[in-house]
């Protein structure tokens, strides 16, 4: 067997490995949708863990970080800083809105904030910026599919085809599954991939420089400017709103959010953020990899494929080849499964029926949510072919995508904690944040200062929904029911 069919043989083995264990779980959950979006709500702490670690772990993890660490130097370290804090605002708010789920029923951020504030045109446009949000987020993990695939086959398969095979298999256990299955393979992959990181991070800087250590003492006398921050690309201010809008929105993601509906209890959730940062070590080790790369003898045609680029331009065994593609996949799936499927979930629960007011049987809305991820993996992956023909980074892909899921952040807050801020003054923060973001996205020049587009909507959010709330009279926060709904997200209801 040939050193291509081997890694061909290794990757195709893990797909269909994963396709089983998505694939199993879904024997399990009741036929309704509550079963397909929220598990029952009954996931323990192990299953909690992998399914937001492995989820954030991505194809943008993968190829991704290596890519910026070897193009943009110590710019790359914004990824650590916001990984390390984006989820610690979850340890307060996770149980706040797992209470409200257990009392009202509610299995989406959207459906829990229009209730909140009895508008239920916000859950329409909470469920419009996450579909925007995560298309791009979802490209990003079926073009980096893709690049695996072409790479490591020497472009025997193009990232189209490489993408569509992998996502197939995706699509196949998310439509049987659901939530459990996204669990279960993200317990796969991410045990997977941790192992992996750690393996190619120490042994590829080990093969070309003789270590870690030397592979630094050799970037620092060519390439000094290569290791302080923030990088030749970004400016102190650049560098600062990336982390800032990236990590105020890493916990309002909503298939992140959404977890909180699918835990067994308040306990899971806390620990679960408490062991969260230990999946940012894993990024410690791909730094490495991309590090290896400054000084490689050749280059990738672009800066996300530096490690195929390496291990293919390396003599490594077949199978360790075969290895690192398996673990790019699963960096790929592991995220891509749980966004195609909270996206879909999104627009029925929260776009149909809540903003709608279009009530359906269980059965019914689990049916219409299937239909509904094969038609956002179809608009994904049309974004991502046309991504990757623009030569559009995967790390661009994922900052434009916080840009959106960011404006979630002070509705979230307003939601589980603020007494005196109204209906009227979320929607319009919502939207005024949503289309200040849109316009410096495609009219950067436009900026008062070139910072990340989505900190200037957070801004204008804030101020909006101030504005908007001010002077609010108690009959129209409709007292009793506010205080309830705030002491049930404290648990003072009893």
């Amino acid at each position: 067997m040939t050193s291509s069919a081997v890694v061909v043989s290794v990757a195709a083995a893990y797909l269909l490995l994963s396709l089983v264990v998505g694939m199993w779980p879904g024997r399990k959950a009741s036929n309704t949708a509550v079963g397909y979006v929220a598990g029952d709500r009954n996931l323990g702490l192990v299953v909690m863990y992998f399914i937001t670690g492995a989820t954030v772990f991505s194809a943008f993890a993968f190829l991704g970080a290596p890519g910026w660490a070897y193009s943009k130097g110590a710019a790359s370290f914004y990824i650590l800083a916001y990984g390390a804090m984006g989820f610690a605002p979850f340890y307060f708010l996770g149980p706040r809105a797992a209470r409200l789920g257990r009392e009202y029923g509610f299995v989406t951020q959207g459906a829990m904030v229009a209730h909140r504030f009895r508008t239920p045109a916000i859950a329409g446009v909470m469920a419009a910026i996450s579909v925007v949000a995560f298309i791009p987020y979802l490209a990003l993990q079926i073009q980096g599919a893709g690049m695996v695939l072409e790479t490591v086959t020497r472009g025997a398969l193009p990232v189209w085809a490489g993408g569509a095979i992998v996502y197939a298999v995706v699509l196949a256990y998310v439509l049987k599954s659901g939530v459990l299955g996204v669990g279960w393979t993200n317990t796969l992959q991410g045990i997977f991939m941790l192992v992996l990181a750690w393996g190619l991070g120490l042994y590829l800087p080990e093969v070309l420089y003789g270590g870690v250590g030397p592979m630094f003492e050799q970037i620092v006398a060519t390439k000094p400017e290569h290791l302080v921050a923030p990088g030749s690309k970004w400016t102190w201010g650049q560098y600062s709103a990336a982390i800032i809008v990236s990590t105020v929105g890493a916990s309002v993601w909503p298939h992140l959010f959404m977890k909180a509906f699918t835990a067994k209890d308040d306990k899971t959730i806390r620990r679960t953020v408490v062991l969260f940062p230990t999946f940012q070590i894993f990024l410690v080790p791909l730094f490495l990899i991309g590090f290896a790369g400054v000084l490689f003898a050749t280059s990738p045609g672009r800066p996300d494929q530096i490690l195929p680029h390496i291990l293919m331009n390396t003599d490594l065994p077949a199978v360790l080849v075969g290895l690192f593609c398996a673990g790019a996949l699963a960096a790929s799936m592991s995220s891509g499964d749980a966004m195609v499927h909270a996206a879909a979930s999104i627009a029925v629960r929260d776009g149909w029926r809540h903003a709608g007011g279009h009530e359906m049987a269980p059965e019914r809305e689990r049916t219409v949510i299937r239909w509904l991820v094969v038609v956002v993996m179809i608009a994904s992956y049309i974004t991502a072919m046309i991504a990757h023909a623009y030569g559009v980074s995967l790390v661009m892909l994922l900052l434009s995508a916080y840009g959106a899921v960011v404006q979630f952040a002070p509705v979230v807050l307003a939601t589980l904690y603020l007494k005196r801020v109204t209906g009227r003054g979320v929607l319009g923060g919502l939207i005024a944040g949503s289309l200040v973001t849109t316009l410096f996205v495609l009219k950067p020049d436009w900026q008062p200062l070139k910072l990340h587009a989505g900190l200037y909507g957070l801004i204008a959010n804030i101020i909006v929904m101030a504005w908007l709330s001010r002077g609010a009279r108690a009959e129209d926060t409709n007292v009793d029911e506010t205080t309830r709904f705030l002491a049930i997200a404290a648990g003072d209801s009893e």
